[in-house]
Parts: structure tokens; sequence; C-alpha cells
């Protein structure tokens, strides 16, 4: 897959992003442009496979990483570095 360039300030911040378990892939998508599976492309460039796969296990069972999911919108909380 190919990946838009990115500089390495905007590559962390996806990545603290991607961990946060608050911040949905479509916060990420409007912020940044990049679709869920672009966010796991990006991940798993930038992490050792060890921390790839911690990560994947951690999103995949989590809720508030995907919008539709979440049983609640109001009162999140949303970081000063986050667009929407």
């Amino acid at each position: 897959m190919k990946l838009p360039d990115l500089d390495l300030e905007t590559i962390d911040r996806i990545i603290e992003m991607a961990w946060e378990d608050r911040t949905s892939f479509d916060a990420i998508e409007a912020q940044f442009g990049l679709l869920e599976k672009e966010v796991i492309a990006l991940m798993r460039r930038e992490m050792k496979e060890s921390s790839f796969q911690m990560w994947r296990e951690r999103v995949t069972k989590r809720a508030t990483k995907h919008l539709s999911k979440r049983e609640f919108i109001a009162g999140r909380f949303k970081s000063d570095n986050q667009k929407t």
C-alpha cells in the first residue's frame, strides 16, 4: 500500500492518536486524510512487530476506535491537538 509522504512529526502524531483509546480512526482520517487501513499500514511500517501485534490486539477490542460502535458521543475527551 502506497502511503502519502509524511514528515516525522506527523507520523509521530498519528501513532500517538492511534494508541489513544478514545481517538477514533474517523478523527485521524479527518485530521490527516488516512483511512483506517492506511493507519494500520503506517503502524505496521513504523513499529516493531511485537509492538504492532500488541496494538492490533488492543485496537480490535476497543469500540471507541470506531465512531459507529461508540455508545456515547457527548462528553468525550478531545485533545487540543485534534482538529475534529
